[in-house]
């Protein structure tokens, strides 16, 4: 009989065993779709973006930023500049996935928080944790999700997020499923990292 894990509990470890997950600490090759030939954004798009992180740091003086409102305040507004909501791109919310080990000794389910779609193609998957809690936290969970894409012969690109820090991964399942990580981008660094952020995700939007 199969093992039921719930992807909000399963560890990297886990998923290294069971699904043979590698992680590619080399991504100039693997993933450069985070660190070149980036859009170049408007100055409309900069001053929105800039109003997103002052909104951001005027909700975390209060307490306890839900996950609900790390999405309306900060992720609705970078996937409407991306284009997300505009044909061919639809968002499905809570998006329930499953996905069983080759042995079906392991089977993990879970529901994404925002799944970006172009047709049944999976454009992006999308993670959001309460602002309080590492991004870290949400690593084997999100990559748990991206192992269960429909379209396992593409590239699989993935977001987690508390609002405040932002981090990419892509997936690959040629030969063994391997996955490799952007850096962290954090608006508490100098300037406006949503810049980047932005960029990231209308180049993911052009593959």
């Amino acid at each position: 009989m199969s093992t039921l894990i719930r992807a909000s509990s399963i560890t990297l470890n886990e998923l290294k065993s069971k699904f043979n997950l590698k992680l590619v600490r080399d991504d100039k090759d693997f993933f450069p779709e985070w660190q070149t030939d980036l859009p170049k954004l408007t100055e409309s798009e900069k001053q929105i973006l800039d109003n997103v992180q002052t909104g951001y740091f005027n909700l975390i003086s209060y307490p306890s930023m839900l996950e609900n409102i790390v999405q309306l305040s900060v992720l609705a507004p970078i996937l409407q500049l991306a284009g997300f909501f505009l044909y061919p791109f639809w968002i499905k919310s809570e998006s329930s996935v499953g996905i069983s080990s080759e042995d079906e000794e392991v089977t993990i389910e879970g529901k994404i928080d925002v799944l970006v779609l172009k047709e049944q193609f999976w454009v992006l998957a999308i993670e959001s944790k309460r602002a309080e809690l590492s991004i870290k936290v949400g690593f084997a969970q999100i990559l748990a999700y991206m192992l269960a894409t429909p379209t396992p012969h593409k590239p699989c690109f993935g977001l987690i997020t508390n609002g405040g820090s932002f981090v990419f991964l892509k997936l690959t399942m040629n030969d063994t499923p391997q996955y490799c990580m952007s850096r962290v981008f954090d608006l508490v660094n100098p300037g406006n990292d949503l810049y980047t952020v932005l960029g990231i995700l209308k180049k993911i939007s052009r593959i």
